[in-house]
């Protein structure tokens, strides 16, 4: 299992298609905060509920200087197809090697429905604009979270 990081950890750095399979990188974003959320599946009820809460404030959260991504071990057709199903205007990355989700220690040991699995721990990282950990939630709920965020950090 991955550690968890703290405030203050420097953010892992990044690159991974989004749903048109153009590169995303975490550097591309360097001078802006970046809230970075890790999901287990897209087209799945409450990853859904989540991704159209970050859609719905993406305004918001882009005013008060946060860009957004949605990482998840999907792959690029399948992001796509989530984001166009939903109207999504969130940023949608896959991790399928698991890598990023593991450097950000949200994929682990995890109860689902009373049994430990392992798989995505539904977590955010918010990076500040010098690539530095200013907040980590883990083992997130998917709905009420982005209004969690929002309170948070004060926006």
């Amino acid at each position: 299992m991955s550690e968890r990081l703290k405030p203050g950890d420097t953010a892992p750095a990044f690159t991974l298609p989004d749903a048109d399979g153009n590169e995303v990188s975490l550097a591309d974003h360097k001078g802006r905060k970046v809230i970075v959320y890790f999901y287990p599946a897209a087209l799945t009820p409450g990853c859904t509920k989540q991704a159209c809460d970050f859609t719905d404030n993406l305004d918001l959260l882009a005013d008060a200087g946060y860009d957004v991504i949605g990482v998840s071990p999907d792959k690029p057709e399948k992001l796509a197809k989530f984001r166009d199903t939903e109207n999504l205007k969130v940023v949608l990355v896959g991790d399928p090697a698991k890598e990023t989700l593991e450097a950000y220690g949200a994929f682990g040991e995890k109860k689902l429905y009373g049994k430990v699995v392992t798989g995505v721990i539904r977590s955010t990282v918010v990076v500040d604009e010098d690539g530095k950990v200013e907040h980590a939630f883990y083992n997130v709920k998917a709905t009420g979270h982005v209004a969690k965020i929002i309170r948070d950090l004060g926006i």
